[in-house]
Parts: C-alpha cells; structure tokens; sequence
C-alpha cells in the first residue's frame, strides 16, 4: 500500500534530481486532482524545478488547456494512450518545462467498464525528444488508485531526469 510518506520521500529525491540536473517539470493531471503537484509542492524549494501544473479533469478543459484533440477524446476516450500522450506534450509546451508526467484514470469506485475496468491509470512522461507511455492496472479503493498513480507519475519522471554529470 503506498503512503504520503513514501509519496512524500520520492518527491523529495525527485526535487533533489532535478535541482542538480537543473530540469524543470510540469503536470497535467485528471484522475489524481492535483495530487501530483501537491507532492511536489510539499517539498520546500520546489519552485526551482517546479513553475505550474494543469488539472484538466474535464474533457474540455483537456482540449482548451492542453491542445488535446476532439478526435483523440472520441476516438479512445480519455482514459487512453493518445489523450496522455497528447496531455503530456501540451503541458511541456504551455509550461515551457523540460518534463511533463500526464494522468487520466478511472479511480472508482463507479466508471469502469470490460476493457477499462476501475484501477486502470494511463500515463504518459513527455521530454522535448521523447514520450512514454503506460497503462496502469491498480487495486483498492478510490484513494488507494489515486495514491499508487502518483506514485508511479512520480517514480516515473525520477526515471526521466538525466544523471548529474557537474
């Protein structure tokens, strides 16, 4: 079961990660509300790594926030690979960051369904060169599936900061 206090020690090393490489980072977060950015903002100093987030919960604010497109939303959905991907590169761009980590899942505990039952999280981790994306399958209860996506949002962008060469 993941907790704030280890949500809260990943942060706290992704802060230190990206202050020594000197990236910035961005969110755009549907299914976790901005938990995200507040993990971030919990550690002090963060706005030197850290400038703005983007909850987009609904779709429109997805279209109007984060350039997603009508036909991604209709085609897949919004729990899908094509809205992250394209959450995550609109996020970077609009914040001018380095990395951008995007959420969109059903948390529960109604929503689901046969192909995208509740638990099911898609993310996506956007870098100027490069977007990654993954589908996610967590268990529990509303807040349990929102806590283990931040986590695994966070652990991901980690992944993503390039070593410090200084």
């Amino acid at each position: 079961m993941t907790d704030w206090n280890a949500i809260s020690q990943l942060s706290a090393r992704l802060g230190a990660k990206a202050k020594a490489a000197g990236v910035t980072v961005t969110s755009a977060e549907s299914c976790t509300g901005g938990l995200i950015a507040g993990a971030i903002t919990d550690i002090a100093g963060s706005s030197s790594w850290f400038d703005e987030a983007f909850i987009t919960y609904a779709n429109a604010a997805k279209m109007r926030r984060l350039g997603v497109s009508d036909d991604s939303l209709s085609r897949h959905g919004a729990v899908s690979k094509a809205v992250v991907k394209e959450m995550a590169e609109g996020a970077r761009l609009a914040a001018k960051a380095d990395l951008a980590v995007a959420t969109s899942g059903i948390a529960g505990p109604d929503g689901g369904s046969i192909d995208k039952p509740v638990g099911t999280v898609w993310m996506a981790w956007a870098s100027a060169t490069e977007v990654e994306c993954r589908c996610f399958h967590f268990s529990g209860d509303r807040q349990a599936v929102r806590l283990q996506a931040v986590f695994a949002a966070l652990s991901g962008l980690l992944e993503k900061i390039p070593p410090y060469r200084g």
